[in-house]
């Protein structure tokens, strides 16, 4: 089904050939590497140097929970007008009784932003925001930054990338994007799907062979092969949005008639141009798929990596969910937690079918669930089906064409376009349910389960075909591919009038006489100090997870409503893994705004140290410790909230993704790396010179470890900083460097 290649490879004559095996010269490899996709369309939007890009995206986008910290950022750091297109969407907070008025008020917010500032604005329950920028704004050849993790529209000839608010903030000052030119993986494509296999199974193939490697982090998929052409746009984008799960950096697609043909329907023809490689290319390393054995898969908690196809986790599904369930009492730290008793009699019996957002709400999955449902019952007991399409053109075609009635009459619940079920903000399953979900993620707690008040929930991914099979045979779990229904679906119309007579198109029309509107829970970013001449840091968490997500960092869910103001999220840090690392980091920044009156390191601190540590010249704070952290969302917050308590540094094994790490350094946090720490909660990490070693660009500092008294060397890495980044960290933070660079 997947077969993955770990050395260099050249597409050729239509085929993957093994460096090994393809005999070219040295310098017939260098110009295949300026053969792929990537190279070209990096290249357009490149500012530096060949190794180290310097990126400038065609247009930026956000969505409710993150364009209100973005844009204060900016207008902190100097903001005049927005200089290329940004588009504020509202497809996260949109539920508006959640927190009183709060959320509304950052939609007004919102809404003056783009007046003030010249952008686009799109109300709520309109559409989710990767569905609206696939319909409106990517364009073959070009680069889309967003504040959101799946920001991925490689389908459509666009390299789109997922970044933290920080990386947005630069592109509105004018700034770049800044890494090393990333690996580019080709991602081969070939055979013809079955009925029953839709883009969801796929997807979760390429995530389960490639996450638990590591095998494409910070790499750029590029598909490619003879299987594209049988793949419909809705198949294509279905998967792509879905790369993110692999920990990739972007992705880039082939393009053709297809894609053509989705740009004419929207009517934006002029935007196509067809991207074909011209090979012979060189690729650091290939994944290839055979798209006529993929089968109906599931993913079960707690991650899309731990995917099965259906058929095999129905042929042992006590033992898999046992695994689970364990999984499960452990975090929820009793032995309450069920998912076994979902096996009775062979068969596996689910609470819930969601199919919604970016990956699952596309025309042709909600039509093809349709078809499957058509004259069926989901039932009138505990199961349910909510579907949310991804736009309301989609779902005005879905009504136009009958697909709307058929899934109400066969009791599915049809809502709007809302990213909660995502995330935990919607269709929350009850303690101990089972949801299977046509959405991004399954991480645990995401889907809004609180374990220190006794609720867990479980949800395990599928593709909306499969999920329908199910709810049509009243809960039990069914694979698709053994289920006979008409796959040929009406040809989807999209409606433009809809977009016409609601978005606010201000791109480009700035009003500087525009005040922005402000609600009582919009609240400015505290003030951060400069890097110190040395540093001390007290460890206030040491989490042993062997990933942990950005969801564990700050969960998602009903905290989303306090995104705009940084303290009152704060609060929320860590506080499904660590909820004492709160109080503890607290304590220590308490201590330091102490010192910082006083002049001197707090008693309690110095008698725990001894004399070495000079108080002139130290500043303090805490850090957290951990594993791999960072998988998941692009979300600032799980940095952000760390550093407004008082977070200095993060020490961890390695960093699961690019952009949790670009996160630390843009709130002025040191991205440490210790493959063996051995610190626990209560010592000190004291790093001398330390302004000095990031200044001169060192990448591994000597650090010394207090506890009890007792001393010991440890080695931190830095890795490879930017010169922007290098002082941006010695400036304190990302706004604190702007407003030097602007002499604020």
């Amino acid at each position: 089904m997947v077969k993955l290649i770990k050395k260099g490879v050249y597409y050729t004559e239509g085929r993957i050939v093994k460096e090994a095996q393809a005999f070219f010269t040295s310098e017939k490899k260098e110009a295949a590497v300026k053969s792929t996709l990537s190279y070209a369309v990096l290249k357009a939007h490149n500012a530096g140097s060949d190794e180290d890009l310097r990126i400038r995206f065609d247009a930026i986008a956000s969505h409710d929970i993150t364009y209100v910290g973005i844009i204060q950022t900016a207008k902190a750091s100097g903001l005049k007008q927005f200089p290329i297109p940004y588009t504020l969407t509202n497809c996260h907070n949109s539920l508006c009784a959640v927190g009183g008025t709060i959320n509304e008020d950052d939609h007004v917010f919102g809404l003056s932003a783009a007046k003030k500032y010249g952008g686009d604005y799109v109300p709520a329950h309109l559409a989710v925001i990767h569905q609206y920028m696939r319909e409106c704004a990517a364009k073959c050849g070009a680069m889309i930054l967003g504040s959101d993790s799946h920001t991925r529209y490689g389908a459509l000839g666009t390299m789109a990338i997922g970044e933290g608010g920080p990386e947005l903030v630069k592109q509105l000052l004018s700034q770049t994007y800044d890494v090393k030119r990333p690996p580019v993986i080709a991602v081969y494509l070939k055979g013809k799907l079955r009925r029953g296999v839709g883009p969801q199974d796929v997807a979760l193939a390429l995530v389960k062979a490639t996450f638990p490697s590591g095998f494409v982090k910070n790499k750029i998929l590029e598909f490619i092969g003879p299987g594209i052409a049988n793949l419909s746009m809705d198949y294509r984008i279905g998967i792509d949005v879905m790369t993110t799960e692999t920990t990739c950096l972007s992705s880039i697609w082939e393009t053709d008639e297809k894609t053509h043909e989705y740009y004419a329907v929207h009517g934006r023809e002029g935007d196509y141009r067809e991207l074909k490689v011209k090979a012979p290319a060189y690729y650091d390393g290939a994944v290839v798929i055979d798209l006529s054995r993929v089968e109906p898969m599931i993913a079960l908690p707690f991650h899309p990596s731990n995917a099965y196809t259906i058929r095999e986790f129905l042929q042992r599904p006590a033992e898999l969910l046992k695994i689970a369930e364990e999984q499960g009492r452990k975090l929820r730290g009793d032995d309450g937690f069920t998912l076994t008793d979902k096996v009775k009699d062979g068969k596996v019996y689910v609470d819930q079918g969601v199919i919604a957002g970016c990956a699952g709400g596309g025309y042709e999955n909600v039509a093809e669930a349709a078809e499957i449902l058509r004259g069926k019952s989901v039932g009138t007991g505990s199961f349910s089906l909510s579907v949310y399409p991804a736009s309301q053109p989609v779902y005005k075609a879905l009504v136009e064409g009958g697909y709307a009635g058929t899934l109400m009459e066969a009791g599915a619940i049809v809502k709007t376009a809302f990213c909660g079920p995502c995330f935990g903000a919607g269709d929350v399953p009850a303690n101990n349910g089972l949801s299977i979900r046509h959405t991004t993620r399954n991480f645990e707690n995401r889907e809004g389960s609180k374990p220190a008040a006794g609720q867990l929930a479980a949800v395990a991914l599928m593709d909306a075909r499969s999920i329908a099979a199910t709810a049509a045979n009243g809960g039990v779990l069914t694979s698709a591919l053994d289920y006979a229904y008409t796959k040929r679906v009406k040809k989807y119309k999209f409606d433009g009038k809809i977009y016409e007579n609601r978005v606010y198109h201000g791109a480009g029309k700035p009003d500087a006489s525009a005040q922005l509107v402000y609600g009582p829970n919009i609240a400015d970013w505290p003030a951060q100090i400069a890097l110190g001449k040395h540093l001390l840091m007290k460890v206030v968490s040491v989490l042993t997870d062997p990933v942990t997500t950005t969801d564990e960092l700050i969960p998602s869910g009903e905290t989303s409503s306090y995104r705009s103001n940084p303290m009152k999220l704060a609060g929320f840090a860590l506080s499904r893994k660590d909820p004492a690392y709160v109080s503890r980091a607290k304590e220590v920044a308490a201590e330091e705004a102490a010192r910082r009156a006083e002049g001197r390191l707090p008693e309690s601190v110095l008698s725990a140290l001894g004399t070495f540590v000079p108080a002139e010249g130290t500043i303090f704070g805490s850090v957290v410790v951990s594993n791999k952290p960072g998988d998941g969302s692009a979300r600032e917050q799980a940095a952000s909230c760390q550093r407004v308590l008082g977070g200095v540094a993060n020490i961890c094994k390695e960093y699961a993704t690019k952009r949790y790490r670009s996160n630390l350094i843009n709130w002025g946090m040191l991205p440490f790396t210790c493959e063996k720490a051995g610190l626990s909660v209560g010592d000190f990490v004291y790093v001398s010179d330390i302004a000095a070693a990031v200044a001169a660009g060192e990448e591994r500092v000597v650090a010394k470890v207090i506890t009890g008294g007792k001393t010991r060397d440890i080695a931190l890495e830095l890795g490879t900083l930017t010169e922007d980044e290098r002082k941006i960290l010695l400036a304190g933070c990302l706004i604190n460097y702007n407003k030097e660079k602007a002499g604020l």
